[in-house]
């Protein structure tokens, strides 16, 4: 039985896959539109956003390297309660992606074929995404890994081919694009690390993963942090190199600007090309929240914080109830937004996501503290520091959103555990946190 458990377990290529596939979605493909009016802020909002998340991601390679998951190492800090509510906001701000995600993997379809390009196509496309990858997942974590790797490698393909292309262009002085006037400031350099942040998030579900990683106390920090540099660097570069091929104009008014971008370099056939990678992009990125989100759900399960059926897995420690519950709460969501009545449901609770992402790294950040050498130190008050810096420019209301997520959730859990008590169900054994243990990290 344990052979086989560990022949499940995921390595260093594919936790890698994971960390650069979860960041790498939908969103830095039309990010450009908004970063185009702020120009040099923007340039210097990568930078800026690329040292914080550097800096959460190490706090977090310092909580999560055993693999027991966050929520234990939460709850060993602060308690089960408060670990818990983490957990909470996470599991929700994961399902809420995941919808996006369906909904833009649909999209990048239908630009390619414009018949396609109605609302019931773009529905029925997104559930069918969520629904195929949530049974890739049901497989086990190592199928989910291996269809990592390959969306990895079609995903950072329009990255690359605008860098190639600004390199050639610029090599041959055909260059064309200008930054926008707007000087440097601190109001411009906000909004644009505030739309940065965003583009970034996703590292985080590796710590998700509940006994699923091999040699996690080796394979975690270096997935987190390796990976997320890679991206990090990726986005600097491909998306200076997007300002130089197009200009701001035609950024902003533009339905896909690095499919753009690569059109004016090497035509429209391989600005197809770049669309179908996009759609990739998104559909891979969803795969890695699809299995991420199982993992939440399955461990709040195992603290008897959700029911006991979520915590049963099937061959390979795959917690499929757990999975579909998250899956069918992303479909819901994507229905909603079927309807122009309820669409202003689905930005307000990808709203909320933001925040719950910033609970977790800045509670994730504060747990680090606990387990770190003074010499490590300095890099985590930078983080707890971008943390809180990120809340701020979140605003008032979707703060105040998220202490009501974190309500309902603590609600969640009241009735959960007052309807097992009351029927004598049995919760599945509570997992007992597993203290991280020093290393040379």
């Amino acid at each position: 039985m344990t052979g086989d458990h560990d022949k499940q377990l995921i390595g260093i290529w594919m936790t890698s896959a994971l960390v650069i596939g979860s960041i790498i979605g939908a969103a830095i493909f039309m990010l450009p539109v908004s970063l185009a009016p702020l120009g040099i802020n923007a340039v210097v909002a990568w930078v800026v956003s690329g040292a914080g998340v550097m800096a959460i991601a190490f706090s977090l390679a310092r909580v999560a390297r055993g693999g027991a998951g966050i929520q234990a190492y939460i709850e060993e800090a602060f308690g089960p309660t408060v670990g818990y509510l983490v957990t909470f906001a996470f599991w929700c701000s994961n399902w809420a992606a995941m919808s996006a995600l369906g909904i833009a993997t649909a999209s990048a379809i239908a630009w390619l074929n414009p018949s396609l390009q109605t609302p019931t196509f773009i529905v029925a496309a997104a559930v069918g995404s969520v629904i195929i990858l949530a049974l890739v997942n049901a497989r086990g974590a190592r199928a989910s890994g291996g269809l990592g790797i390959i969306t990895v490698l079609i995903k950072i393909l329009p990255l690359l081919a605008v860098i190639l292309a600004a390199a050639l262009a610029g090599g041959g002085g055909q260059t064309r694009g200008a930054l926008s006037a707007m000087p440097l400031g601190l109001a411009g350099l906000g909004t644009a690390v505030a739309l940065t942040l965003y583009a970034m998030t996703g590292f985080e579900n590796v710590t998700a993963l509940v006994g699923k990683v091999r040699n996690p106390t080796r394979t975690i920090p270096f997935a987190l942090l390796g990976g997320t540099l890679f991206v990090v660097l990726l986005y600097l570069a491909s998306s200076t190199s997007l300002l130089m091929m197009l200009t701001e104009p035609e950024i902003t008014a533009s339905t896909s600007p690095f499919a753009d971008a690569v059109a004016r370099y090497w035509g429209t056939g391989a600005a197809l090309l770049a669309i179908a990678a996009i759609a990739v992009s998104a559909f891979g990125c969803l795969n890695g929240l699809i299995l991420g989100s199982g993992d939440l759900a399955y461990s709040m399960a195992l603290h008897g914080d959700l029911p006991a059926l979520f915590a049963r897995t099937r061959h390979g420690n795959t917690p499929v109830a757990a999975q579909l519950l998250s899956a069918g709460l992303a479909i819901l969501l994507i229905l909603a937004n079927s309807s122009r009545a309820t669409a202003s449901l689905f930005t307000f609770v990808i709203l909320l996501s933001t925040v719950a992402i910033l609970v977790l790294y800045l509670l994730g950040c504060l747990v680090a503290w606990r387990h770190s050498r003074p010499t490590q130190r300095p890099i985590i008050v930078v983080a707890i520091g971008f943390s809180l810096f990120a809340l701020w420019g979140s605003g008032l209301e979707a703060n105040a959103w998220g202490l009501v997520l974190l309500a309902i959730g603590y609600v969640v859990r009241i009735v959960v555990r007052r309807v097992s008590s009351s029927s004598g169900s049995s919760q599945a054994p509570e997992a007992s946190p597993a203290a991280p243990r020093e290393s040379s990290f």
